[in-house]
């Protein structure tokens, strides 16, 4: 299927991109809505997402993965838990020079991932079927959309953050025990987001590593 009114989408996006502060080509543009394309397609038999309407698949979808954007750091990104590539395709279709993993369990949503990468031409992404907690490497940045507790979510997976790496934590209402309840060793910043067009609270945590002075002499 085809999206609806694509000049009207395309306006939608460029306008919530300017009110984010992301700067995208208009090459980038057109891939993010032929993603969607693919995605409403691939919906309509495999149920990847509940959003169907896609005005606001560009607000909840796009518009929300790519808020985080200027957060990103380095040049290797895995989005953990990333079902139907949210937010990892849409940073992987914005930022070409950065290697994106995208890491799912699920073989529905990674037999359509693998794909969008293929169909869209991500030279800069692979797909990775695999659990969380099996998941190997190191990643500079590591990204996730509310599958679980921030602490939940480092137990499983802070074995894949690198040391000087960022963990970016897409959430809605941010409940400050979380920020309090991290496995030892890391320390989180609470940020809110400004989502155009979604009327629902947003907030990244921005997760390190806490470094300690004791092996420095």
């Amino acid at each position: 299927m085809s999206l609806p009114d694509r000049a009207h989408l395309y306006a939608r996006l460029q306008t919530g991109l300017a009110e984010l502060g992301v700067a995208a080509s208009a090459d980038a543009c057109e891939l993010l809505l032929d993603y969607l394309e693919l995605l409403a397609r691939w919906n309509a038999v495999y149920n990847l997402t509940a959003v169907r309407d896609p005005d606001e698949m560009v607000e909840r979808h796009l518009l929300d993965s790519l808020s985080i954007a200027p957060f990103v750091r380095g040049d290797s990104l895995a989005d953990l838990g990333t079902g139907a590539g949210l937010p990892g395709i849409p940073l992987a279709i914005l930022a070409p020079e950065r290697t994106h993993v995208l890491i799912d369990s699920n073989g529905k949503k990674v037999r359509f991932l693998r794909e969008a990468v293929r169909t869209l031409g991500l030279a800069n992404a692979r797909v990775e079927q695999v659990r969380v907690e099996a998941a190997r490497g190191h990643y500079d940045c590591i990204t996730t959309r509310a599958f679980a507790t921030l602490g939940e979510m480092l137990t499983l997976g802070g074995h894949l953050l690198g040391p000087d790496g960022v963990w970016l934590a897409l959430k809605g209402q941010l409940k400050k025990e979380e920020v309090l309840d991290l496995p030892a060793g890391f320390v989180a910043e609470m940020k809110p987001l400004h989502v155009p067009g979604l009327g629902a609270a947003r907030h990244v945590a921005i997760i390190k590593r806490r470094h300690t002075q004791e092996h420095a002499a």
